[in-house]
């Protein structure tokens, strides 16, 4: 009788915890559902700035304390405990503070009531245990630092000191203005970064990412190395409009990871080729991540300009990695894949047409209509709903079948589920720009920007090649334990100024977006730079392998991915920037685009050949192994073809078009030479 009460007991104890899980699934799915259709609807229906960023960052501390447990491991919650549930309801009232007595607020600028002060210390230390639960300890270490700073100045040593702030001034100028937490970074996020990553939410709940899969191996399946250089393009296409290195390598690695690895790549060669091609998504326009909507809001630029300037570096990137999954492919005799399924390339090609759709109306209403991104994304995601609800009836009747009810709510379904997972996606990201906010609001507070260009012209001199690598080196260390967007803001605020400021005092007349896009792409390499690079871990869970020498392979293929920065900041054309004004290169509007496409051609194909050639030194390869004496020669092809305006500045060779040319005709001697010896092997075997 005893055990059977037990058993009754334990019953109970069950059915009850499956009701609570039954619960919290559709608190959060609710909550998650209405803060995509509130998105959606600021998005039609413009808010003012402070209300839109308070209920935004509402949204997702709500998600946070419920979602993620006091221990740092990013999994969700299996029962929410006490404390947790106090925290989401603290966190919602504290965050939706300035939009509830937002006319108050605005009635008493810095004279702040107490409950302000108190509301604005309790929100803050909210947002930092929060971000510590999605980001990890870093970034709310650094916002600690600099909060500390900004109290403490007048004790700091003499270089960095300051006058200090009170409480008063600190916590009102953190939380109670547009300076600190709802500042840039999180007003960009609630604007334009949730509306993208819907969209690509929506594109991949249809079936986008697997279609851009089998297109790629039915196109290059066959070939050899064909499962690793399918990886490649397959990441290029969802890194469009997925802009997360984590999820493309989880997305397209899955798939792509274990045929590299049935085709003969080893374990951490096919992890590593992933994860170079997944960071590499981040780079590809139109989404190209999230830093790259917060570059054109720092700029005030538009968000079309940032695309046109990402557009040669990012194929150039990708083209040079296809080409080193070639040499790879080439040194360990692999072949193609011969699997029936990807036969047909043209029926692949046709069957996913619908899914270009989209993303053409995105192109057409950035760069045709020239409407804001807003615009943009918004009339794509309408035109993305149309698509996902009459995909299932449209091949029901393609294939002669009955349409069912269900086959028409599917796709509100799916809509459903899609704008769920954008939500959870936003959680991190809104957090990390809430946090970031704090120092760009230290810096606007302090005057930090001026003092720390002073410190870095102390330690460099003028010298501004070695701020570039100090600056590359802070990016990547930093990158280490702050997602892309977080990174960017906070390298982008404190050196992006003083490597414009330097560079004009050594004569380089530098745009400012090059300056900023020269810390995004440094802080896109720390996803696979040991020892925390986040899409090594993901991509060696799939391989199986150790993630700290995928990481390192990873990285060793992404060389090629750092020496483009050095090539655009010095060669702006690269860009697709002619010239900028010189009496104020850092105004937007003063920047002279590239219009002529025979010049656009030149530059876009030498970034190729040196790119190419940078790949051939570094692999060792070319046609067939390179011999020391044709390495030797390759390395000048590269600042030939990459930075030829710099070469001639300092005289080594009249223009840049006789750079262009030497490179060229350098790297097709070498070509020559390999090709000869490839023959004269073959003949010999």
């Amino acid at each position: 009788m005893k055990d059977t009460n037990e058993n009754e007991e334990q019953f109970v104890e069950v059915k009850t915890r499956e009701i609570d899980s039954t619960f919290y699934n559709y608190l959060i799915a609710g909550i998650c559902f209405l803060w995509s259709a509130f998105q959606l609807y600021i998005a039609y229906f413009p808010l003012n700035t402070t209300i839109s960023r308070s209920l935004h960052l509402a949204f997702a501390v709500a998600l946070i304390f419920l979602l993620y447990p006091v221990k740092f491991h990013k999994q969700a919650h299996t029962k929410v405990p006490f404390y947790d549930i106090l925290a989401f309801m603290v966190g919602i009232f504290v965050v939706l503070y300035p939009a509830i007595d937002f006319y108050g607020l605005a009635e008493r600028p810095g004279d702040y009531l107490s409950r302000d002060i108190i509301i604005a210390c309790v929100a803050i230390l909210l947002l930092i245990e929060a971000g510590r639960r999605v980001l990890g300890p870093a970034l709310g270490v650094i916002c600690i630092i600099f909060l500390a700073y900004d109290y403490f100045g007048q004790y700091m040593p003499d270089i960095i000191a300051h006058q200090g702030a009170s409480l008063q001034k600190l916590a009102g100028h953190m939380f109670l203005t547009t300076e600190g937490v709802f500042g840039v970074p999180i007003g960009v996020s609630a604007s334009f970064i949730y509306l993208f990553v819907l969209f690509g939410s929506l594109l991949e709940r249809a079936g986008a990412g697997q279609y851009f899969i089998n297109l790629a191996f039915s196109l290059l399946g066959k070939f050899r190395g064909g499962p690793a250089k399918a990886s490649v393009i397959a990441s290029g296409l969802t890194g469009m409009v997925s802009g997360s290195s984590t999820a493309n390598v989880v997305t397209v690695g899955t798939f792509t990871i274990p045929l590299m690895k049935k085709a003969g790549l080893s374990r951490v060669k096919a992890g590593a080729i992933e994860v170079a091609a997944g960071v590499n998504g981040q780079l590809m326009p139109p989404i190209m991540g999230a830093a790259a909507f917060i570059i054109a809001e720092f700029l005030g630029m538009s968000y079309t300009n940032v695309m046109v300037a990402a557009v040669i570096p990012a194929f150039a990137c990708y083209i040079s990695l296809f080409f080193i999954v070639h040499l790879e492919s080439c040194k360990l005799g692999l072949k193609g894949i011969q699997e029936s399924e990807y036969h047909s390339r043209f029926k692949i090609f046709v069957s996913g047409l619908h899914y270009l759709m989209p993303i053409l109306v995105l192109l057409y209403t950035l760069l045709i209509a020239k409407e804001s991104a807003i615009s943009a994304a918004f009339n794509a995601i309408g035109f993305l709903f149309l698509i996902m609800v009459f995909q299932e009836p449209t091949k029901k009747l393609a294939q002669g079948q009955k349409i069912s009810k269900y086959d028409v709510l599917v796709g509100f379904e799916d809509i459903f589920w899609s704008m769920v997972a954008a939500a959870k996606s936003m959680a991190t990201i809104a957090a990390a720009t809430a946090l970031a906010g704090i120092i760009v609001g230290s810096i606007s507070l302090t005057g930090l920007g001026q003092v720390l260009s002073d410190v870095v012209e102390q330690l460099a001199g003028n010298n501004i090649l070695l701020i570039l690598l100090l600056t590359a080196v802070m990016s990547l260390v930093l990158g280490m334990g702050l997602p892309t967007t977080a990174n960017y803001i906070v390298v982008s605020s404190l050196v992006a100024p003083v490597i414009l400021l330097l560079a004009y005092k050594n004569g380089f007349l530098v745009p400012a977006i090059a300056a900023h896009m020269f810390v995004f792409y440094f802080g896109i390499l720390a996803d696979d730079t040991p020892p925390v690079g986040i899409a090594a871990y993901a991509a060696a869970g799939i391989a199986k392998a150790n993630p700290v020498t995928v990481g390192l392979q990873g990285f060793f293929y992404d060389l090629r991915t750092a020496i483009l920065p050095f090539a655009f900041f010095f060669n702006n054309k690269l860009m697709l920037i002619e010239s900028v004004n010189p009496n104020d290169p850092l105004d937007a509007k003063g920047i002279v685009w590239m219009s002529n496409p025979l010049e656009i051609g030149l530059v876009f194909i030498m970034a190729i050949i040196g790119m190419f050639a940078f790949s051939s030194i570094l692999q060792g390869y070319f046609v067939t192994k390179i011999r020391l004496w044709e390495r030797l020669l390759l390395i000048p092809v590269v600042p030939l073809t990459l930075v030829p305006n710099i070469c001639s500045k300092y005289s080594i060779i009249p223009n840049e078009y006789v750079g262009y040319l030497i490179g060229a005709a350098i790297y097709a001697f070498v070509f020559m030479t390999q090709w000869m010896k490839n023959l004269s092997d073959k003949k010999l075997a």
